[in-house]
């Protein structure tokens, strides 16, 4: 789901990864799912840098 948040909001992994004060490797591995231990501020961050609503995240808890 951050992978296509992501691409609406046209940015890079770079860009993304900057404003969250992680490394682009970390957000690839959080994306790609294979990173679970991502800290619950570096959540919070990623869901504030890409406008991703409450109303999306329970979409996601709903389809799960």
């Amino acid at each position: 789901m951050l992978k296509e948040y992501r691409k609406l909001k046209k940015m890079t992994l770079e860009e993304v990864a900057e404003k969250c004060n992680i490394s682009w490797r970390n957000l690839l591995r959080i994306e790609n799912g294979s990173y679970k231990k991502a800290r619950f501020e570096t959540i919070q961050k990623l869901i504030e840098v890409l406008e991703i609503t409450d109303k999306d995240i329970l979409k996601l808890i709903k389809e799960k």
